[in-house]
């Protein structure tokens, strides 16, 4: 039997898992920074009418799911499986929505990282001819997350300035085995890496480790170099992360041009004052699922590598003091071209990544 593995920890997927659908839903906080346009849709209360936002997080994972179907025109009876999960204990989340959904569900933690895994888990299912369409999705909420990894609202603790801010934010993607579209090629799975960080508000200097790691493992399997990308796209480093990953891909012998951005980075304007930036599952999701797909289908783009990263902590942990081990899985997603035109061409005019310094 042939192999579809590519070098230690990449896999290639021949059959082309296609991009059906995708959709995005962020808060308000989020519309204020420069992707407002590309969101799909924009909530008018982070509370979505609920009596908690644990009940909030869960209906805008809900929404988003629908919200691809609707948008895709997509027949929910062809759906095979639900992937995904959120940042809470239990996936709780992810698991309470999918009751309602009634498919087959398959529920993950990677953090931050679990959009990029949520996919590769997604291709490799189609890929492999054992289902026909999965809908990837996950989900965050600045206030849910405060309230389990830090401090609840109501006290109204200092936030240090290498912290970030997690969004509030969802995003979906519906891959199928379909003839044409946007097409994910391969996935680069990661190795939990720990370089020994244990401040719980540091994830971009907890995360960056993981995130060269896996890259590095990426170009080695697959003989690439940073160049061979429209866009190297990581989340959720943050300003601090980003600049720390850039240094170690360096240091690794990979210089990182203008075609590197990070979800966290992008997605808050400087003046918003978020410090480092934002984090949470659905940071990278809802970019994914609005900007950069939608650059894709207009051409700006033709091949993307989007690496989610994960800090792998939770509350008890920190309260024991122990180190924080992280996780970063890549994908990578390409524009469906006429066969003359398949190579990608690096000649072209990018459009401009827009990033925030904080």
């Amino acid at each position: 039997m042939k192999s579809n593995r590519l070098g230690n920890s990449t896999i290639v997927f021949k059959n082309k898992p296609r991009i059906e659908s995708y959709y995005s839903m962020v808060g308000q906080k989020e519309a204020k920074g420069p992707f407002k346009k590309y969101f799909d849709y924009i909530l008018n209360d982070d509370l979505c009418g609920k009596k908690s936002f644990e009940l909030a997080e869960r209906e805008i994972l809900e929404r988003t799911i629908i919200g691809a179907i609707d948008k895709g025109h997509v027949d929910f009876n062809e759906i095979d499986f639900i992937i995904g999960g959120d940042l809470l204990n239990q996936i709780i989340s992810s698991s309470f929505s999918a009751r309602h959904f009634e498919k087959p569900f398959i529920g993950l933690y990677g953090a931050c990282s679990t959009m990029s895994e949520s996919l590769a888990i997604g291709a490799a299912l189609i890929d492999g001819g054992y289902a026909n369409k999965t809908i990837c999705a996950t989900v965050s909420h600045f206030s849910t997350a405060e309230r389990q990894y830090r401090t609840p609202l109501e006290l109204g603790n200092q936030r240090p300035p290498v912290s970030q801010w997690t969004v509030t934010g969802a995003g979906a993607t519906i891959l199928s085995n379909s003839a044409k579209g946007n097409y994910v090629s391969m996935a680069t799975f990661g190795k939990v890496t720990d370089y020994g960080v244990t401040d719980a508000n540091n994830m971009g200097a907890a995360m960056a480790p993981a995130a060269s790691e896996t890259l590095v493992e990426h170009f080695l399997d697959t003989k690439r170099r940073p160049e061979d990308y429209d866009l190297i796209v990581t989340g959720d480093l943050g300003k601090l992360g980003s600049e720390i990953f850039r240094d170690l891909m360096e240091h690794r012998g990979y210089k990182l041009g203008g075609n590197y951005s990070d979800c966290g980075q992008m997605i808050f304007s400087r003046d918003q004052r978020t410090f480092q930036g934002g984090s949470g599952a659905g940071c990278s999701a809802s970019i994914l699922n609005s900007y950069i797909l939608k650059q894709m289908d207009a051409g700006k783009f033709n091949r993307v590598l989007f690496m989610a990263t994960g800090a792998l902590l939770s509350t008890l942990s920190t309260q024991q003091g122990e180190t924080i081990p992280c996780i970063a899985h890549a994908v990578v997603i390409e524009r469906e071209q006429e066969k003359s035109t398949e190579k990608v061409n690096n000649t072209q005019k990018k459009p401009k990544i827009k990033r925030s310094s904080n």
